[in-house]
């Protein structure tokens, strides 16, 4: 236990800018001849009322730093120690537990403040099993539990000690690298999580996970990432579950594999009335087309305004239900700009919007080819035509980290093909090494066929041109 000694002795917990006033250097200023000055008085920070302080510790906790850092103002003095016990719901204060922490010890020092229990990749140990149960054991105070990645000998632990209802549990980060994890049960938290405001799960497979969504109708994020195909939640549950959360901010869906596609068979058409998700602001989705499709077609999400999606590769792109949810989208479709990027592993089309965000579709695959055939679906399929038509400023080009597999075979028509939806690109900007492609491939389009691929171009912007400015389009093209 703490005692009063140790309290009044910072040590090595000093404060940095706040520093307690020595008890001989209190009272009023001197003068250099040691004569004291009867004007004025040296303020301690004894003088603060309780309030000011309470405000000043306040900035000071909430500052980016560790968890703990609380602990620098109880070991400065008792008075200290009662204003941030006396205010733990203002000063956020929280235990935090992890690895090779005496976890009993810590519990027993200090009163009792919410838990922030965590494990990270970084720390390369085993999970101490013993120290974990001690601290889920307090289930009515755990608010946080980040384990990642979750050792495969360990894992059926870990599901054994998270059975009980966590009914304070905000944070939830699980991942595992074991690819046959044991499948999460029904049990897992109760099967509820009331105050649940964030929840990650990484190559976690959970059929009950619908019912635990529903039962956190606070949640703000949602990352579920690698379902496996023992996981896999149908996009008509899915929306069902998303229909629930006013206050979904961030959605993240990833599948590991193409075969987590919903049933043929079971597909019902588009639903009469969709469900709106009124606060969503980020959705990323990895996985096929259809799946999307189906999802998409039963939501709508105003305020969106960073679309990310990557699907697998397929031979056909048929996409209208989103190019009607991107349509739905104001803040997506209102853009003028649009670039396509073309990589080793796959091909995308970026709108880039406010700071990072925007809407990006990629297609996950190797050859030219398909990356071009894929890109010219996507373009016809998945845009709104309001889209496509605000589109004025045309980029393409390659990632120097990662060089697309060129083949000489493209014939000049798969490159027509990928230009023609853009059809009010009236600046066209192409790197380096695509510029040998496509020019040859406009030059193709003489007079009466002019008006068939990019009919309002006038500028061409290329890379080794660049000193000279752009050419105009008669310059490349025969009229």
């Amino acid at each position: 236990m703490l005692t009063d000694d140790h309290l009044e002795s910072p040590k090595n917990h000093a404060c940095g800018w706040i520093q307690k006033e020595k008890p001989k250097e209190r009272g009023r200023l001197t003068s250099s001849h040691g004569a004291q000055d009867p004007t004025s008085t040296r303020a301690t920070i004894d003088m603060l009322p309780d309030l000011v302080l309470l405000e000043l510790f306040d900035i000071y906790v909430n500052e980016a730093g560790p968890i703990e850092k609380w602990h620098t103002l109880v070991h400065v003095c008792r008075r200290w120690r009662d204003i941030v016990f006396g205010s733990p719901r203002r000063l956020g204060l929280q235990l935090f537990c992890k690895a090779r922490k005496p976890v009993r010890e810590t519990l027993d020092v200090w009163p009792p403040l919410p838990i922030v229990i965590r494990h990270g990749c970084y720390q390369m140990q085993m999970l101490d099993m013993d120290n974990l149960v001690a601290a889920l054991k307090h289930t009515n105070r755990v608010c946080e539990i980040r384990l990642w990645p979750v050792p495969s000998s360990q894992w059926k632990n870990v599901l054994a000690a998270m059975q009980q209802s966590f009914p304070e549990l905000t944070d939830l980060k699980l991942q595992t690298n074991d690819e046959k994890a044991p499948v999460v049960p029904d049990s897992f938290l109760g099967g509820s999580a009331p105050r649940l405001r964030s929840v990650r799960f990484e190559r976690i497979s959970f059929p009950g996970l619908p019912n635990l969504l529903l039962s956190a109708t606070g949640l703000v994020k949602i990352s579920l990432q690698k379902i496996p195909l023992s996981g896999y939640i149908s996009p008509e549950v899915m929306a069902t579950c998303l229909s629930t959360l006013a206050r979904l901010t961030e959605l993240d869906l990833s599948f590991m594999s193409p075969p987590s596609c919903p049933n043929r068979e079971s597909r019902r058409p588009p639903p009469l009335t969709r469900s709106v998700l009124p606060a969503l602001r980020h959705f990323w989705f990895v996985g096929v087309s259809e799946y999307l499709e189906d999802l998409v077609a039963q939501i709508e999400s105003p305020l969106l305004d960073s679309l990310q999606i990557k699907f697998f590769h397929q031979l056909i792109f048929d996409t209208p239900q989103l190019a009607r949810f991107i349509s739905r989208t104001p803040v997506l479709k209102t853009r003028n700009e649009a670039r396509m990027i073309i990589s080793h592993s796959g091909a995308s089309v970026v709108v880039p919007g406010v700071v990072g965000r925007g809407l990006q579709l990629e297609i996950s695959c190797q050859q030219l080819d398909w990356q071009l055939s894929s890109l010219a679906q996507l373009c016809s399929s998945s845009f709104p035509r309001t889209l496509i038509s605000s589109l004025e400023h045309l980029f393409i080009y390659d990632n120097k980290y990662s060089r697309p597999l060129w083949q000489d075979d493209i014939e000049n028509s798969q490159w027509l093909e990928l230009l023609q939806p853009f059809i009010a690109v009236n600046n066209l900007h192409l790197s380096r090494e695509f510029t040998p492609r496509i020019v040859p491939a406009l030059q193709e389009l003489v007079k009466e066929r002019k008006t068939e691929v990019l009919p309002a171009l006038q500028y061409l912007c290329l890379e080794e041109d660049h000193a000279s400015g752009p050419i105009r389009r008669e310059a490349i093209i025969d009229v």
